[in-house]
């Protein structure tokens, strides 16, 4: 009797009823409704987070620069010396969340991380701006430096180091300057596990679904099928 009336109360958006077999297809819409809709420069900033060895987590931002919804992977890159790195090194299991203020949605990711393929990286980091590239070059990510104007200086050498044209720079064309990808930087693929999908709501009655997934052991070729869960808010 009051549905009507408490449905107009808490009006949101709503997700699909039934749920999609495949979380990935409405997350990757999302995706690229945000790279659409939201002001902030870095529409795809994602939170990481990982377990070290000890269990101590630890989270930050990064780019998501890649969504595959048949695999289910999402793909992101930084210095393999980093403490990210390192902790997903001895432990691969780590957690993504994107979320979209102007939009009202969420995405948590649970998942594996495997280095993405050479080629894959090689390919990314050629379309990186010429700063980036050096700077991917000279930066000891996460280790400690003391002062700002010695990583100036040691950009400076890396340049040396790399023996760069500057004048490329100076004639206007960066572009030309030929900057391979360090053996230390690269690709992420974290192979999802599991998927929430929210949707702001009035009242805090949100909308949240879950879907999970086996992950193929070592040896097998293919992950299980998605399973998905309504969530109350």
């Amino acid at each position: 009797m009051t549905g009507g009336f408490f449905d107009e109360a808490f009006d949101a958006e709503q997700l699909p009823d039934p749920l999609p077999n495949n979380p990935f297809g409405l997350l990757t819409e999302w995706f690229n409704e945000a790279r659409e809709r939201v002001s902030l420069l870095n529409w795809n900033t994602m939170g990481l987070a990982t377990v070290d060895a000890d269990g101590r987590p630890s989270s930050r931002m990064v780019l998501c620069k890649d969504i595959r919804p048949d695999e289910g992977v999402l793909v992101f890159y930084t210095n393999y010396r980093s403490r990210k790195a390192r902790d997903l090194e001895m432990n691969p299991r780590c957690a993504l969340l994107m979320h979209w203020d102007e939009l009202g949605r969420q995405v948590r990711v649970e998942g594996l991380a495997e280095k993405s393929p050479e080629e894959e990286s090689d390919r990314y980091f050629a379309t990186r701006p010429w700063e980036s590239k050096i700077g991917a070059w000279a930066s000891e990510q996460s280790a400690p430096i003391e002062s700002r104007d010695a990583m100036i200086e040691k950009i400076a050498e890396t340049v040396t180091q790399l023996g760069l044209d500057l004048s490329m720079i100076m004639d206007g064309h960066p572009e030309d300057l030929e900057i391979p990808r360090p053996p230390f930087w690269g690709g992420y693929r974290v192979r999802a596990e599991a998927v929430e999908l929210w949707c702001n709501g009035a009242g805090r009655v949100h909308e949240r679904a879950r879907w999970e997934r086996t992950l193929p052991e070592a040896g097998q070729h293919a992950a299980g099928g998605w399973q998905s869960t309504r969530l109350q808010p």
